[in-house]
């Protein structure tokens, strides 16, 4: 690479999205991507008000929504006998918040990001694998399998769920949620199609499993996202998820979410693991971003958006810590950026945590969840108001959270001590 003032690690969304984010602010910034090609794997994504609203900053909503499918409405449904519990009105949302809720292949997002740095003059090198990390008296220095290093002012880490910076910071391991995800998309022209509505994005929810399914690319393609937890994996198996346990953890749900089985890609699925929150996440001139900070499970669909908010803090942070010659207080902005982005992020992921377990209950706690549910407001924000806002700059910015509804207000018998009452509301139908 050629003389970076940043080094960003990792070519995925977040990366590419920081990456952007600080060549917007007029740095030298150089991309370390470390499979032989920039790609992204996967099928749909969901991209709430707090991330189109960066992409309308950034000058990239408009190619965005031509990708993608804006939908007029999330839907929650209860898997076992496929009747509705509650929904989101996603035009009203768009009032509320200024800015879409969309869905789009992760490809296309990647894509979009791919070419606004290459548009931009973001320096992009694949094929390098970083194995180490460490501060000079000048900045930061990565390592490379081969034994060179490459130098730079400050190096973001954008290096994943299993990241090698992360160990400067914290010597923890991922945390295994015993559930996994398979994925397919279905092309418009299959019988399978045709009885599904493609302006929604709906989560059939279920004992144990859950069920998404929502348009894309147009609505040329139905993604289908099937989750279920794992008896292997509870056993503690080296061999979990397996196909015979997606059937049998369904066996139990509605004829349509069956019925979408078949059309899984059954040749591979996604474990499913975050890690515990930590709160500092900047080593000297080295800075987390991204899963390599916060890995959530995907239960609120903010993984990929809380990495674009990430880059999209650090870029407004920079500016004002940049001299009339270019120059950038790194100290300064770092800890800009460490003062409010891990709290938010915190957030997200014990409220991910939440969710799952509120998704996959069964028995008494079920019916109390499901009478909450029908019982709420379709007009009702204050679930969501602390996510879906404008993301905070400062940590007064942060927004106050929502206030948790036991699930024995419903009416019905105390739950359980096994299941802990939980906050009940649809905010998103979980990543794909």
């Amino acid at each position: 690479m050629s003389d970076p003032e940043v080094i960003v690690v990792g070519g995925g969304i977040g990366g590419l999205g920081a990456a952007y984010a600080l060549r917007r602010q007029g740095l030298r910034v150089g991309v370390l991507e470390r499979s032989a090609s920039f790609g992204e794997v996967g099928a749909g994504i969901q991209l709430a008000p707090n991330c189109t609203r960066i992409l309308d900053a950034y000058g990239l909503l408009d190619e965005a929504k031509a990708l993608g499918v804006v939908p007029d409405s999330m839907v929650m449904r209860d898997a076992t006998d496929g009747s509705e519990l509650t929904r989101l009105d996603l035009r009203a949302l768009e009032e509320r918040y200024g800015s879409p809720y969309m869905v789009i292949h992760r490809s296309d997002l990647h894509g979009l990001f791919l070419r606004a740095c290459e548009r931009a003059g973001v320096e992009l090198v694949h094929s390098q694998q970083v194995v180490g990390y460490e501060n000079t008296p000048t900045g930061a220095r990565v390592s490379f399998e081969d034994g060179r290093t490459q130098e730079a002012r400050v190096v973001i880490a954008a290096d994943g769920l299993n990241s090698v910076a992360r160990k400067l910071l914290v010597d923890d391991e991922p945390v295994s949620s015993a559930y996994v995800a398979y994925r397919g998309t279905v092309p418009a022209t299959e019988a399978r199609v045709a009885d599904v509505d493609l302006s929604e994005v709906a989560v059939y929810v279920g004992p144990g499993c859950h069920f998404v399914h929502y348009g894309l690319r147009g609505g040329e393609l139905l993604n289908q996202v099937a989750v279920f937890e794992s008896p292997k994996a509870l056993a503690g198996e080296s061999d979990w998820g397996t196909p015979d346990e997606l059937d049998a953890a369904f066996a139990r749900t509605c004829d349509f979410v069956r019925d979408g089985l078949p059309f899984m890609w059954r040749d591979k699925w996604w474990r499913m693991y975050d890690r515990d929150p930590i709160m500092h996440w900047v080593h000297g001139n080295i800075a987390l971003l991204g899963d390599s900070a916060h890995p959530p499970l995907q239960y609120i669909a903010q993984g990929a958006i809380m990495a674009i908010e990430d880059g999209w803090v650090l870029g407004e942070h920079v500016a004002p810590h940049q001299g009339a010659d270019g120059s950038v207080d790194w100290t300064g902005a770092l800890a800009a950026y460490e003062a409010v982005r891990p709290e938010h992020c915190r957030r997200v992921v014990t409220t991910s945590r939440a969710w799952g377990q509120l998704w996959h209950l069964d028995g008494l706690a079920r019916e109390q969840r499901n009478a909450l549910l029908r019982g709420r407001d379709t007009r009702d924000w204050s679930f969501i108001d602390w996510l879906y806002g404008p993301t905070a700059l400062e940590p007064r910015d942060e927004p106050e959270m929502f206030h948790p509804v036991p699930l024995a207000s419903a009416g019905h018998d105390p739950v359980p001590p096994a299941s802990p009452a939980q906050p009940v509301v649809a905010v998103a139908a979980g990543r794909g």
